[in-house]
């Protein structure tokens, strides 16, 4: 018999060589109907693998990432089974799933495939799918598999790879391939597919190997679900922040300036300062201190904090200055230069906690292909702060900087979130500096932190700061997507590295604790994202023009001046269009622009001392009083 420990701490006893399956169906009929996929001892294996030994099993449906990734993983297997069906000449390689979807990388040769046949392949996939195969995996020796793809030469390079009893095969129908496992139960729970694209990848990503073409994929349970994802995948396209950015004069790029570094035009630059102002005045109220630092710093510095060692590559080269063997680097982090700011005098117990914060600006060298949009650059603007404290406070400024992270949210529409603790990996220590006694410490007071908090929590080891662990945000946005934006990190390390100390209770010098911290994170990427996020209908107070005027002709241009002026002096930000154009193309303009109000004045309105008001996307609210118009408008600023 072996013991079967269930999530729950529940303990069952079974004969060796059940299945997950049969314990499933042990449970629940309903059960074994819904899952997916299943992780024996935190590995992910088949529903239908005999267990031999005492184990920690974990059952994943649809709803789990867990479950979605063996759903795509197996619709992979289909789209080579249907691929090599069309093309028998084709060599396939691999064929992963990814965060949405799968793709399969294959070696056309001569056959000429296009987005033409996406639908053939999609029909076939189907085909296959309803015969309801089971996935079975199967052990195989070395030189069985080398004989089995003696003919391609990617899969033989793979199994050369390959420790001698570890290589298993997966069959489904007639169309076996390499792999590892962690297959759906049959082929019958896929019932609707999309070929989505093709594109050029390098055999093992590298440039230098054979160019072969990568088929990407998605599926689903139901056809429902697929008519959804392919709504939102079109949203996606109307929302992509780098169109609407230029077609709201946001930002722009420049090769001549250089790839990756963002230029903000006005109406970016007003969206910016409203953000900062939005997250300085919360700050103040949290007692941060605004602080400056330099764009440049000694390379010596970051050879201190560790930044050097661990992403000197990701950097920009080293600039030599005419000072023999002198050498400065472009900012990749602010924490070194505020680490040096605390160093600058002596501290007490009593002046503790400092909190210090920066709007800046750091550089990293990310590969040209990796740039995208404001998402991915080469400069961009931490919403930075560090606060430097004594131990016995840091589980209270920890979770004051979880309610301020909240707060930025909760402001600015996203209303779904969960946090993930990013811890070391085990199995790589040496990406990780410092003390192990310091890193139980800051990884005990992240989770009792969140523990306090009662959050929706995931731990995912392996995504934890070189020199500590932290506590990620991760926000769903009008599409569902979701994206990682804030994050606050608690670290022993840097105060050691940097000699930093405080004068305690007892007159004895002590190292403080640090907590970094960035709730947008970037205010380039967390702009990108709030551009997805709202389509570009901001809130009104961060719309960069939050009022248009427009009047239907020249005569009333003067009444519009003085209406703007009323405006602008209760610090709303207001524009004229006084072209020559029809009232009603002024509207339309004014409706692409995603200006929240219209004010248009013709004579009726300069006699009688009012205006005719319309909403974004709402449309004409009647004639009011520009006094009238003012109350609705600071009604609408006060909470902010």
């Amino acid at each position: 018999m072996i013991q079967i420990t269930f999530p729950d701490g529940r303990i069952k006893k079974y004969p060796s060589g059940t299945t997950p399956f049969e314990v499933a169906r042990d449970l629940s009929e309903g059960l074994a109907k819904k899952v997916l996929s299943v992780t024996l001892n935190e590995r992910q294996v088949d529903f239908f693998v005999p267990m031999a030994q005492d184990a920690h099993l974990v059952f994943y449906t649809w709803k789990d990432p867990l479950g979605k990734k063996a759903f795509w993983h197996s619709s992979a297997h289909l789209l080579a089974q249907a691929i090599l069906e069309l093309y028998p000449q084709v060599q396939l390689t691999i064929g992963p799933p990814i965060e949405n979807g799968f793709y399969y990388d294959v070696d056309l040769g001569e056959a000429d495939f296009s987005e033409k046949d996406f639908p053939k392949i999609e029909v076939l996939i189907l085909e296959h799918a309803k015969r309801a195969s089971n996935f079975e995996l199967y052990s195989i020796s070395k030189a069985q598999a080398l004989e089995v793809y003696k003919e391609n030469p990617y899969k033989t390079e793979l199994i050369q790879n390959l420790q001698e009893g570890t290589i298993t095969f997966c069959r489904h129908e007639d169309f076996t391939d390499l792999c590892h496992g962690g297959h759906i139960p049959n082929t019958s729970w896929i019932k609707a597919v999309k070929i989505l694209n093709i594109s050029g990848a390098y055999w093992r990503g590298d440039e230098k190997n054979k160019q072969l073409t990568r088929v990407y994929g998605i599926s689903f349970p139901k056809k429902k679900e697929l008519d959804e994802y392919l709504f939102r995948l079109e949203e996606a396209k109307n929302r992509d922040h780098r169109k609407l950015g230029k077609d709201l004069g946001l930002f722009t790029f420049s090769e001549r300036v250089g790839a990756g570094l963002p230029l903000w035009q006005p109406k970016g630059a007003v969206l910016r300062k409203c953000l900062e102002d939005f997250l300085m005045r919360a700050q103040q109220k949290a007692g941060y201190e605004m602080v400056v630092t330099s764009h440049i710093g000694h390379k010596k510095l970051y050879i201190t904090s560790g930044h050097w060692a661990k992403y000197g590559e990701n950097s920009f080269r080293p600039i030599s200055t005419p000072h023999q063997g002198e050498e400065f680097l472009l900012k990749p982090m602010n924490c070194p230069h505020h680490c040096e700011l605390y160093r600058a005098q002596q501290w007490s117990y009593r002046d503790l906690p400092k909190r210090f914060a920066e709007f800046g600006t750091v550089y990293r060298y990310e590969q040209s292909g990796e740039l995208h949009g404001l998402t991915r650059v080469r400069g961009f603007t931490q919403d930075d702060a560090h606060i430097f404290c004594t131990p016995d406070q840091l589980l209270g400024e920890f979770q004051s900087v979880i309610d301020l992270v909240l707060y930025v949210f909760k402001s600015l529409g996203f209303d779904q979130y969960k946090v993930q603790i990013s811890l070391r990996d085990p199995k790589t220590p040496d990406k990780y500096i410092g003390l192990d006694e310091y890193w139980k410490k800051s990884e005990n007071a992240i989770v009792q932190s969140v523990k306090d908090k009662s959050l929706p929590v995931e731990v995912a080891y392996g995504e934890a700061a070189f020199y500590g662990p932290k506590l990620d945000f991760i926000v769903k946005d009008a599409l569902e997507r979701s994206w990682q934006l804030g994050t606050i990190q608690v670290d022993y390390n840097l105060p050691e590295r940097f000699d930093l100390n405080y004068k305690g209770e007892d007159n004895q010098w002590h190292r403080p604790v640090m907590i970094h911290r960035a709730p947008f994170g970037s205010l380039e990427r967390f702009i990108a994202i709030l551009i997805e996020h709202t389509a570009g209908d901001f809130p009104f107070w961060l719309a960069p023009v939050q009022v248009i005027i427009l009047p239907i002709s020249e005569k009333h241009g003067s009444y519009a001046e003085k209406i703007l002026n009323l405006l602008s002096q209760a610090n709303i930000r207001v524009s004229i269009d006084m072209r020559s154009e029809k009232t009603s193309k002024k509207i339309r303009n004014a409706e692409m622009s995603k200006i929240p109000f219209m004010l248009v004045a013709g004579d009726k309105e300069v006699s009688s001392g009012t205006i005719s008001l319309r909403t974004h996307k709402n449309g004409d609210l009647g004639t009011h009083t520009v006094e009238d118009f003012l109350g609705m408008i600071k009604l609408k600023l006060s909470n902010y």
